[in-house]
């Protein structure tokens, strides 16, 4: 133990610098909210909490990763509801709230006459044990409301059932099936146990593959969500009906049996698949009975070099400069995905672990908390990629893991789409897919034509999209490049998602004609789609770039590796023979990216064309081909018209990449501004749901971009920074390579490159 406070206190000394930049992005709030729609995060490990404070109570929706019920529904696991007595926040002379970003935890704080009141909450980032702290200068009581609005089963019908796996295929009055909530021993035991059939059942029979029903991943049958709130000196009280925005529920009181100065309520929150519910009990118990002293000591460690590997300050001595804003609300989204850093699933696009009442984003959702646009257990692989690319040069890899044992798990699934519907070898991933690797069934095709191809979508935005998770393998190649870490553990599904295009686009052409190829030995790539934009397309370039980018990497990968893997290298050779080139037009008489040679019709706004400057960085600061992106980015019509900062969209990322500083900053800007919510950070709803997280993390992608690029063993630094701005940077990039730097004053004020012998590499580029 001697040892780890030893190192506990370096970590202190060492980052007591980052400490106090940390420490002027903490949000105060000096008066309570209004309700839900005014609320602040607060998380660790694979929990996340919306904590506000609204007529003298404090409350928090509480969240935890991979909590699917049977609809596939990302269930919260409840609410709770603190009061004490005397109430000290009623009518305070001093209220305060707030977000501590550097140690990872909120604090409320009040004063009444000579009486304060202090309440610190927290989750371990290590056992996801949920603190509530109570601390008052008088011996108070202090209740504790466990509140459940799925006490009871629940009809869902409309847009409700796009919270699930149903979305608009639900049958009439779809059944939302209700928790198990107990007192139990002066606690409150509370859990939702899936029954044997699930949507994973409905969606397999959906799409013709029941017959191989026990070969599949499925992580929703049997599965168990829930918990237990609990605190020493609190007994059982009442039950309470009551009703909060729209939603009625039930509530389980927890009651101190004393006054007192401290009060510690803790949840404690488990998951697990079992055919025995008393296995997952049984292990709920043990998580009870551990305990730590030293718990909020290593958190703070935890929080500490999580703060010290990364950051992004800008003009950090002008806190009421609109640029420093960009930079606290860049620091704030990190600290929101940091909450699920030990998650079993990836952070979800359309909320995470954060979302509330859904009336105030849409005020038609007149639903319960559990609701949210675009499903709970739905994974959209174009969103997915914007809030996970940004941990690469954060150096965030313990939470992208998440993602990557994502698709790991799913990968025979996906293989035997291709083997039973075509016949052929490869992963087929589609866009909108479910946590088993199945299409959503709703967009599979709910009014599916007789005789419709079993493995295509009958979806007009989604059909032969399957690309998309060329980005996460690309993801899992740049692991060795950043961290020269092995990643042979992920090379069966790298490969396998490479052989889907090879070999299924070679048997659609046999389906056409006599060739597999055409007349120069290429894949002719039809039918094709770029994104969910260019439809129908011939030899889409979003494709060809994605398929040309992975291929090089896998290769380069396999070679400074020396890997002595031949049959995937000769393989990787010869697809690599058979990948089309890249298609180009012109536009007002300069050479620009065509998305595709050809393309039916246009049914989005993503201009895909650009998609060769990210995610694949082929053209960018530094390329002898520079200035055909930047004619395309210019002058392309539909990349003109399709331009904003909205949601997803990555302007801000090609200009970024294309040294276009102006355009970079303005759509950056945009972005990473305070939203409209009272927590700065929570953007949205976009195109998606609120908070919007690939809103959030394509902010940071770009930001990121402009501050640092790779090209080749170059690093470039600033490469579309303005002079004039100030900025502290330190982030990652290739060959385990950090850089911090400071540009202050117009003037390089620091620059630090670890290890230093690739301080040679480093280019200082300014505009």
């Amino acid at each position: 133990m001697k040892k780890y406070l030893l190192v506990t206190l370096i970590l202190f000394c060492l980052s007591k610098i980052v400490v106090a930049q940390m420490n002027q992005y903490n949000i105060v709030w000096n008066s309570q909210s209004k309700n839900s729609n005014e609320t602040m995060p607060c998380g660790g490990g694979d929990v996340g909490l919306n904590v506000w404070v609204e007529n003298n109570e404090i409350l928090a929706y509480i969240s935890k990763s991979g909590s699917y019920d049977e609809t596939n529904t990302l269930l919260k696991a409840g609410r709770v509801r603190i009061n004490t007595f005397p109430n000290i926040l009623d009518n305070a002379i001093f209220f305060e709230q707030k977000l501590d970003v550097e140690k990872g935890y909120i604090t409320i704080k009040a004063k009444k006459n000579n009486t304060t009141f202090f309440c610190k909450i927290w989750v371990d980032v290590f056992t996801s044990n949920i603190q509530f702290e109570i601390e008052s200068s008088q011996k108070i009581k202090c209740t504790a409301i466990y509140e459940n609005w799925r006490y009871k089963d629940r009809v869902t019908n409309g847009k409700e059932n796009n919270q699930s796996s149903w979305k608009w295929a639900a049958p009439k009055n779809a059944l939302f099936k209700k928790d198990s909530i107990a007192f139990e021993k002066d606690a409150v035991l509370f859990y939702h146990y899936n029954s044997k059939k699930t949507i994973f059942d409905t969606t397999l029979a959906h799409e013709q593959l029941s017959a191989y029903a026990n070969e599949m991943y499925n992580p929703l049958t049997n599965l168990c969500s829930g918990g237990s709130m609990y605190g020493k000196g609190f007994v059982s009280g009442e039950i309470i009906i009551g009703n909060y925005i729209n939603t009625d529920y039930k509530g389980w009181k927890l009651v101190s049996e004393k006054e007192n100065k401290k009060h510690l309520l803790q949840i404690i929150l488990h998951n697990k698949q079992t055919e025995e519910f008393e296995i997952w009990k049984s292990e709920l118990e043990i998580k009870k009975a551990k305990t730590d002293k030293f718990a909020l000591q290593k958190n703070l460690a935890w929080w500490h070099q999580f703060w010290n590997r990364s950051f992004i300050h800008i003009n950090k001595d002008n806190n009421s400069d609109t640029a420093w804003q960009v930079g606290r609300n860049y620091q704030l989204f990190r600290y929101m995905l940091g909450i699920n850093a030990f998650g079993n699933w990836p952070t979800k696009f359309n909320g995470g672990l954060l979302t509330t009442d859904p009336v105030f984003i849409n005020k038609d959702y007149n639903y319960t908390p559990d609701c949210r646009n675009w499903g709970g257990g739905v994974h959209t692989a174009q969103n997915q990629r914007l809030v996970h690319f940004p941990m690469l040069k954060n150096n965030d890899w313990d939470i992208i893991q998440s993602q990557f044992q994502f698709y790991l798990r799913i990968l025979k699934n996906a293989e035997l789409r291709s083997k039973v519907y075509w016949n052929h070898n490869g992963a087929c991933f589609t866009e909108q897919m479910e946590n088993f690797g199945l299409p959503n069934l709703a967009e599979y095709g709910s009014k599916r034509p007789p005789n419709f191809e079993a493995g295509l979508e009958h979806n007009a935005w989604l059909e032969y999209e399957w690309d998309t998770v060329l980005e996460f393998c690309l993801m899992m190649l740049e692991e060795y490049f950043y961290t020269e870490k092995i990643v042979d553990d992920k090379k069966e599904f790298i490969l396998s998602c490479l052989r889907f295009f090879d070999e299924h686009y070679q048997f659609l052409a046999k389906k056409r004609g006599i060739k597999a190829l055409n007349e120069k030995g290429k894949l002719v790539l039809y039918p094709g789609s770029g994104g969910e934009t260019y439809k129908m397309a011939y030899n889409a370039t979003s494709t060809i770039a994605a398929l040309k980018t992975v291929t090089s990497k896998f290769l380069n990968y396999l070679a400074v590796t020396n890997s002595k893997d031949t049959t995937t290298k000769n393989y990787l050779l010869q697809f690599q023979n058979r990948i089309p080139e890249i298609n180009y037009t012109n536009q007002y008489g300069k050479t620009t990216i065509a998305p595709a040679i050809n393309y039916e019709r246009i049914y989005n706004i993503e201009p895909m064309q650009l998609y060769p400057v990210f995610p694949w960085r082929m053209f960018g600061v530094g390329t002898t081909n520079i200035d055909t992106a930047i004619n395309t980015y210019l002058l392309d019509s539909l990349a003109l018209q399709f331009r904003s900062h909205v949601g997803w969209k990555q302007d801000n990322i090609f200009a970024a990449n294309l040294g276009l500083k102006n355009d970079a900053w303005h759509f950056t800007y945009l972005k990473l501004k305070n939203g409209k919510k009272r927590f700065p950070a929570f953007w949205g709803p976009g195109f998606d749901w609120l908070p919007d997280h690939n809103w959030g993390g394509s902010g940071m992608i770009g930001l990121q971009d402009m501050l640092l690029q790779n090209r080749d063993d170059k690093i470039l630094i600033l490469p579309t920074w303005d002079r004039n701005r100030d900025v502290h940077f330190k982030l990652n990039t290739y060959q385990n390579t950090v850089v911090e730097v400071e540009w202050k004053n117009g003037k390089l004020a620091t620059l630090i490159v670890q290890p230093e012998s690739r301080k040679k590499d480093v280019v200082l580029m300014l505009h």
